[in-house]
């Protein structure tokens, strides 16, 4: 078990997946350590911090990365194990942003009435607490929530060339903004060029489902992920597995078609490591599927596809890659206690 550690520099973050030279490579295996800046690059601080004054468009969403993994390539699949994700620090920021979020006027659903105004709401963290807390910006309503960390934005380079902006999900990852993405889970990404080119950010000490106004509690992150490559398997779309539930992810416009998409993939993985027919993955799928709604804020919007486990006939995801990468994960965190 090899360890490597990444505390990216301002300059060395990456605003896009594809098109981005890597910042390190790392073997199929190892553990990286490694810190992610806040959507907002760090800016928003206080009330007065509006988006449209303290960052400069595109610069939105920095990510870490991109990883070269030695070995991968087009037709592979990449496995990351999310060990821990942790708030680096004691705020963290939310806001509206103009022409943005599921209940404003955007630049692909237009009216005529005026956008809604730049607000900024602080959040304190807690971390022995594993809380943050919300404070009314407009009146005098406090509450602690329960701090649930995940990250938005999870990814590879996508095929064909191609650059996706930070702010995308698709078939790479990307955006997809799902709670589900936090520790414990294990993301798999099927790998469109050499090297896969893996990244991540948008931390979100926590967020609910749709992420209603488009920006989470975010955060700045502390982070370990173990990497690892299964060989010649495709995965067409980003699937997850933790203990209790295989996931699939969709992303497209309209919000049917995201739900379309996680819906078929989880049929097709139901039928490529279950041994179900896909019918029977459909009908079985149509009693027992959980579907939350990741994003309706993004240029895509997220589906996810859940089918616990409980219910699905024997025969472990990707080989029991899932369970592999936990017996390490825990083997990592008994050497830093």
């Amino acid at each position: 078990m090899r360890v490597v550690s990444y505390h990216p520099r301002a300059e060395e973050f990456s605003w896009t997946f594809g098109g981005v030279p890597p910042v390190m490579k790392v073997e199929p295996g190892d553990i990286v350590e490694l810190w992610t800046e806040d959507a907002f690059g760090g800016h928003v601080r206080g009330p007065d911090d509006v988006v449209s004054k303290v960052i400069q468009w595109p610069f939105v969403n920095p990510q870490t990365g991109p990883f070269f993994i030695e070995g991968a390539e087009p037709g592979d699949t990449l496995a990351v194990h999310f060990v821990s994700i942790e708030p680096s620090r004691e705020w963290a920021a939310s806001t509206t942003v103009p022409l943005f979020g599921a209940l404003s006027s955007t630049t692909r659903t237009p009216s005529l009435q005026e956008p809604l105004p730049e607000v900024v709401w602080m959040y304190d963290v807690d971390r022995a607490r594993r809380t943050v807390t919300y404070h009314a910006a407009r009146g005098d309503w406090t509450v602690e929530l329960p701090m649930d960390p995940m990250h938005g934005t999870v990814g590879v380079a996508p095929a064909a060339f191609e650059a996706r902006s930070s702010l995308v999900p698709a078939e790479h990852g990307g955006n997809l903004d799902t709670p589900e993405m936090r520790a414990g889970t294990t993301c798999f990404l099927g790998v469109n060029v050499e090297g896969a080119l893996f990244a991540l950010g948008d931390g979100h000490c926590r967020q609910g489902e749709g992420e209603l106004c488009g920006v989470a509690v975010e955060a700045a992150m502390d982070t370990v992920v173990l990497i690892d490559l299964i060989k010649g398997r495709v995965t067409l779309w980003p699937r997850l597995e933790n203990d209790a539930y295989v996931m699939s992810a969709g992303s497209a416009r309209p919000l049917e078609d995201a739900f379309r998409i996680a819906q078929w993939d989880l049929c097709t993985w139901l039928s490529e490591d279950y041994g179900l027919d896909r019918l029977d993955a459909y009908q079985l799928l149509t009693q027992v599927a959980e579907s939350p709604v990741a994003n309706v804020v993004d240029p895509n919007y997220t589906f996810v596809c859940k089918a616990p486990k409980r219910y699905l006939p024997a025969g472990p995801a990707y080989g029991g890659m899932h369970a592999v990468l936990k017996e390490t994960a825990a083997v990592y965190r008994a050497t830093k206690h």
